[in-house]
């Protein structure tokens, strides 16, 4: 697991307490993009979060930006999320 990754999932451990946390680098299917080019990656997360209960997608997603705020832009370029709740994640209500 890279270094960065590593960072990625403490900060959201830290903010969010998940159940569970998946980060995947996903830098290399974007080799060229312009963005790369400073040497900011790609990542796509897969976080289940009791703290995500009750709220939209756009506040799930603000809460996870919250987390990364310092590595935004220095590096992370691009940021795929899925937020879910426990219930969600066990085939619950949506």
């Amino acid at each position: 697991m890279s270094d960065r990754i590593t960072r990625i999932r403490a900060l959201l451990h830290q903010g969010l307490s998940p159940l569970s946390c998946e980060v995947e680098d996903e830098s290399a299917l974007h080799a060229g993009h312009a963005g790369a080019a400073g040497g900011a990656g790609h990542y796509r997360v897969r976080i289940v979060a009791s703290a995500f209960a009750g709220r939209s997608r756009l506040a799930r997603h603000r809460l996870v930006y919250d987390c990364l705020h310092d590595l935004m832009q220095a590096e992370i370029h691009a940021l795929a999320i899925v937020a879910l709740d426990p219930s969600e994640a066990t085939g619950g209500a949506s």
